[in-house]
């Protein structure tokens, strides 16, 4: 029963790491090449694009046209693709200066469209470009900020848009401590007023005033947006979402990839307490209105000739200014990286970690970051990990300190299970004499059998225990590797300078020695990522399975052989981090159930079984 029970839990773990590992990278890397095609195929012929992004709403009698776009007198025929260098020195512009961000702000149409984030870089040298997040109209992709106000339906004020030549008031850069004003005058009696801030991380500060020096009262309707041109490559894993999110009020969690968005053109939302934005895996860009305002908050996707375009957008209610008054809207933007304690986390013991979220006191801001389902588990991961980073800087070390602290926490449970385990292999003698006694009386045997177990206290399916804790663990290591920019490029030592992409080594090119990238070779090259590290955690597991006895059927002993060898090819494209962590939670495993083992009197078998492993077999015996 013993042998049957962990053959079939073997099968049933093999069988969902192969179903997991089909799902989680298999699939999502066929659909991220496909998708790549697609963007290659756009930006090799490029369409027309409008001066403008999708529409809030359509324009009726009783509705306030759509924020953000620019009259139809006003748009561009046609728009021809440029670099972002060129398109960046199209346009007057106030340069962004802070530690973490860099870029412009474009004085025509007073759009936040050029940042890029200094401390993060697109590969692991140091000196490789610096990661670029909104880029200008007439690039290839598209992606920036907009702030103003909208006309009520039938008014005939003239308001800025995107085609609007701003003027600085004043002179200098945009920095922490030097905030910067741009005017626009309408020759119509009103003024518009744009004061922009940043703080020393990733927040924009928009305050909008209009001053009405006209003869009558202007009703005008306070917006923003986020605009995106082109779908954007996306890493296509099913445990990350990519694409338009936000908290809305009562209507919770929203999340709509782009072929979500696509497929429903445009969703709307009616609510108070609630943020917006567009994320990507790393990066993220978000509307955060003042929680107590009234938001008509969309998401939509517009189809221009055959590129994408996608927008997060909201309007507040209408401000009707008087005549000699002044009106005033304020909105800000995240633009940048889904820090941790740059965003926040809502977890008890988070020290240190509030961020905007309690600072601004937003609606469950932490969820930019996809925690996941099991957020339960992965936030108090991250926590563990990041704790330990902090006291040895490291992310490799606070993996294997984690993996320890798991351990520990466990161990009551796993002794009781590897003691449990090793009263079942004292007792084999005994059931395999209850099958001499009973042969043909299976029911005899499993009544007999209990009594054996209930004498000697053994819980049958506790030998599952040890299995069952680890899935939980190895699941929320594997999220928070996976989104966590905190274990992007984060190193170990040695060769591995990022924990969260795979070992680079590989044993197919002798480990660098041979000069080609097996991985590259179609069809199968995925397969055949196999570096030092899976190796040694193929070796640590294999150990693990030769401290138990050598099952009696050949097919329960061929499985447990091979299993060993499947597991290293599988893991071996998973984050590297991970499989440090499989490699010495098996490690691990292997002294805990030894030291149980012989603290319960029985044998440990690992070295007689290794050795039988490499032992010379007898030649076979001839029939006469």
């Amino acid at each position: 029963m013993l042998d049957n029970r962990n053959t079939i839990l073997a099968v049933i773990l093999s069988g969902l790491v192969l179903i997991g590992w089909q799902y989680f990278y298999n699939i999502p890397q066929m659909e991220r090449q496909r998708a790549q095609q697609q963007i290659q195929s756009q930006l090799a012929n490029p369409t027309p694009q409008p001066g403008a992004a999708p529409a809030n709403s359509p324009p009726a009698t009783t509705n306030p046209p759509a924020p953000g776009a620019a009259p139809a007198s006003q748009q561009p025929a046609a728009a021809t693709i440029v670099s972002r260098d060129a398109a960046i020195a199209a346009a007057p512009r106030i340069k962004i200066e802070t530690p973490r961000v860099s870029g412009s702000i474009s004085l025509k149409g007073g759009r936040i469209d050029d940042v890029a984030l200094n401390q993060f870089r697109e590969t692991v040298d140091p000196k490789s470009p610096a990661i670029v997040l909104f880029s200008p109209s007439g690039t290839a992709a598209p992606y920036y900020a907009e702030f103003g106000w909208v006309a009520a339906a039938g008014s005939t004020v003239k308001i800025p848009d995107a085609t609007t030549q701003w003027t600085q008031e004043g002179t200098g850069s945009l920095t922490p401590t030097s905030p910067v004003t741009l005017k626009y005058d309408n020759g119509e009696g009103q003024t518009f007023r744009r004061t922009i801030a940043i703080d020393d991380r990733y927040l924009f500060t928009v305050k909008d005033d209009v001053i009405n020096n006209g003869t009558a009262p202007v009703t005008l309707y306070p917006f923003a947006l986020i605009s995106r041109h082109g779908t954007p490559h996306v890493e296509g894993y099913y445990i990350l979402h990519e694409g338009l999110v936000g908290y809305l009020g009562d209507q919770g969690l929203q999340e709509y990839g782009y072929k979500k968005i696509d497929e429903a053109k445009a969703v709307n939302f009616k609510v108070t307490n609630g943020w917006l934005g567009i994320t990507d895996k790393y990066w993220a860009s978000a509307l955060l209105p003042d929680p107590a305002a009234q938001l008509q908050a969309k998401f939509s996707s517009n189809l221009v000739g055959n590129i994408h375009t996608y927008q997060t957008d909201y309007l507040q209610d209408a401000q009707t200014i008087a005549a000699g008054a002044t009106g005033t809207a304020n909105a800000r933007l995240f633009a940048g990286a889904k820090e941790a304690v740059s965003v926040g986390i809502n977890f008890p013991f988070a020290v240190g970690l509030g961020g905007y979220n309690q600072s601004l006191n937003l609606n469950h801001f932490d969820l930019l970051i996809d925690w996941g389902w099991f957020y339960f588990i992965t936030k108090p991961m991250f926590l563990a990990l990041d704790f330990f980073f902090h006291l040895f800087g490291n992310f490799g070390v606070a993996i294997l300190l984690v993996t320890v602290l798991v351990k520990i926490i466990f161990f009551p449970l796993a002794s009781k299970s590897y003691a449990s385990m090793a009263k079942m292999k004292a007792v084999q003698p005994q059931l395999a004499a209850l099958k001499e006694r009973y042969p043909d009386d299976k029911m005899k045997q499993q009544q007999e059998m209990m009594e054996i177990y209930k004498k000697e206290k053994i819980n049958p399916i506790a030998g599952c225990l040890p299995v069952a804790l680890q899935i939980p663990v190895f699941f929320s290591l594997y999220k928070v590797l996976f989104v966590t920019i905190e274990m992007r490029h984060a190193p170990f030592f040695g060769w591995i300078k990022d924990l969260s992409a795979h070992d680079p080594t590989n044993l197919f090119n002798l480990f660098g020695a041979l000069p080609f990238d097996p991985t590259q070779l179609p069809v199968f090259g995925h397969y055949l990522a196999l570096g030092i590290w899976p190796i040694i955690m193929g070796i640590t597991m294999w150990f693990q399975m030769k401290l138990n006895p050598t099952p009696p059927d050949p097919t329960q002993k061929m499985i447990f052989d091979w299993m060993p060898l499947i597991f290293t090819f599988m893991l071996a494209g998973f984050p590297a981090g991970l499989v440090i962590y499989w490699a010495w939670n098996n490690t691990l495993s292997v002294l805990q159930q030894a030291y149980i083992m012989n603290r319960n009197g029985v044998k440990v078998e690992l070295f007689d079984n290794v050795k039988s492993t490499f032992a010379k077999k007898p030649p076979a015996e001839k029939k006469t």
